[in-house]
């Protein structure tokens, strides 16, 4: 019998299954399609995503990864170039990587720590004990038994809506459509964002480097936009030498739904950690998650490797009981912060008066890039790392 049981290679699961390989656990992956799949994703890395990356000890440096500098901001006719920062807290550069690589590479890489991957494995829903406690899984090839099981299984979350865990009404739900497309654009050195499509809402252009931009829109569900008109509305404006046009697209249009603000919790129940979109951690104020589901994934893997070398089953499940802790103080403060500024542009006037306000001054904009793309550093951003820490955490 495994140690632990992930159910879903994603980002969040087949980092926490390296993590735990990597420290003497038996762990076994569960990932119900097989590799190399697709799944829907603006596939921009921040710094924040870049330092769990090589926290892993991913090769950023092999071929297909493609370093971007910053974010360019454009409303308008204006239009801002934001480094990404360089105060030493995270590293001075993003990537793009289609999640068609980059999923698999990451799950290769939990195989190549020790972890055993199991695709085309179909969970169903949990396996419990008479007290409620989960102690396993149900698939389609039948049962799987471990001490502790890591939900990693996306926004839909089989597991969870099993057990009763729904995602809260009170928190933000993003809806987002991306496209591929070849384009001149595609070693653009800058992220794209473009601010003015629709309140609560930006659309993207991010070169991949490949020939490729991936191309999408996200905005807030209460913007009752529709993603596909959207889309097309606004790359019918763009210069045609983009070539931003159907006969350019390298593939569908695809939409997913983006839980934010820690939507689904609590992120342990008896015998269950939740990771990555599982627990709804997507950044409100950007819809950034794979840095997010990077970093729960490591949180989860310290909580259950500190939790299985207690000496007694009671040490062991306070240790599990302290990880919605450590994840709330992870990011509990800046998703406050990403929570409430979902609500203000909300309403087009301030959406608009924001914009206009942001752009037209470079020193605001690189501290709200910091400020809400979570980017501070406690020594270096003494205003930002203050601002946050004023912020209550849920």
């Amino acid at each position: 019998m495994p140690d632990v049981i992930v159910v879903g290679a994603g980002p969040a699961g087949s980092a926490a299954a390296c993590h735990l390989a990597r420290a003497g656990l038996d762990v076994r992956l569960l990932e119900k399609s097989a590799f190399p799949r697709e799944k829907v994703c603006g596939d921009g890395l921040t710094p924040r995503a870049v330092r769990e990356l090589l926290d892993l000890g991913i090769d950023i440096d092999a071929p297909g990864w493609f370093r971007n500098r910053g974010l360019r901001l454009i409303a308008g006719d204006r239009l801002l170039e934001l480094p990404w920062p360089s105060d030493g807290g995270h590293p001075p550069f993003g990537l793009t990587r289609t999640r068609h690589d980059f999923d698999d590479i990451l799950a290769r890489h939990a195989v190549s720590a020790g972890a055993t991957l199991s695709q085309n494995t179909k969970v169903t829903g949990p396996l419990q004990d008479r007290t409620g406690r989960v102690i396993g899984v149900r698939t389609d090839d039948g049962d799987h038994r471990a001490p502790i099981v890591i939900a990693a299984d996306g926004a839909s979350s089989r597991l969870s809506v099993a057990l009763g865990l729904h995602p809260r009404r009170d928190r933000p739900i993003g809806v987002a459509a991306r496209r591929y497309y070849r384009s001149p654009r595609h070693d653009d050195p800058y992220l794209e964002a473009w601010l003015d499509l629709v309140p609560a809402g930006y659309g993207w252009v991010f070169g991949m480097g490949d020939g490729t931009c991936n191309v999408g829109v996200a905005f807030l569900r209460t913007a009752h936009a529709d993603c596909p008109t959207l889309l097309d509305d606004w790359l019918a404006r763009t210069p045609p030498d983009w070539g931003f046009t159907e006969d350019n697209a390298a593939g569908p249009l695809r939409g997913a739904a983006l839980p934010m603000g820690y939507a689904r919790r609590p992120h342990y129940y008896p015998g269950l950690l939740l990771t990555g979109d599982s627990g709804g951690m997507i950044n409100p104020s950007n819809g950034e998650g794979i840095a997010y589901a990077l970093e729960a994934a490591r949180i989860a893997a310290e909580t259950i490797t500190s939790a299985l070398a207690a000496p007694t089953p009671g040490q062991r499940e306070r240790t599990l009981y302290r990880y919605p802790s450590a994840i709330t103080q992870a990011n509990g403060r800046p998703f406050t912060l990403g929570r409430l500024f979902t609500r203000a542009i909300e309403n087009p006037h301030v959406m608009r008066a924001a914009t206009a306000a942001g752009i037209a001054n470079p020193p605001l904009m690189r501290f709200a890039l910091k400020l809400l793309g979570n980017l501070t550093d406690p020594t270096a951003d003494r205003l930002a790392t203050a601002l946050t820490r004023l912020t209550p955490t849920s």
